[in-house]
């Protein structure tokens, strides 16, 4: 399990992090507390995961089209 703070983490990193996470919970074998330790970290990681992903939505979102070209961008509030 990583030290590094959850929030400072890209998309990427939390989700590697994630994908181990589950694979060691999925083995089975690690001991009950380090189970819970994993699983909350788990939850931590995914909620990351899903901010990232939200927040490239809404850049996405927010690129205007035109025929199927970019065209400009607006900017999103708060990024």
């Amino acid at each position: 399990m990583s030290e590094t703070d959850v929030k400072d983490m890209s998309f990427e990193q939390a989700m590697a992090e994630l994908e181990n996470v589950v694979d060691q919970l999925e083995r089975g074998d690690v001991p009950l507390d380090e189970s819970i330790k994993l699983y909350e970290r788990g939850a931590q990681l995914k909620k990351r995961c899903e901010a990232k992903l939200a927040e490239a939505e809404e850049k996405v979102a927010a690129i205007t089209l035109d025929g199927g070209q970019p065209t400009g961008t607006t900017p999103v509030e708060g990024l």
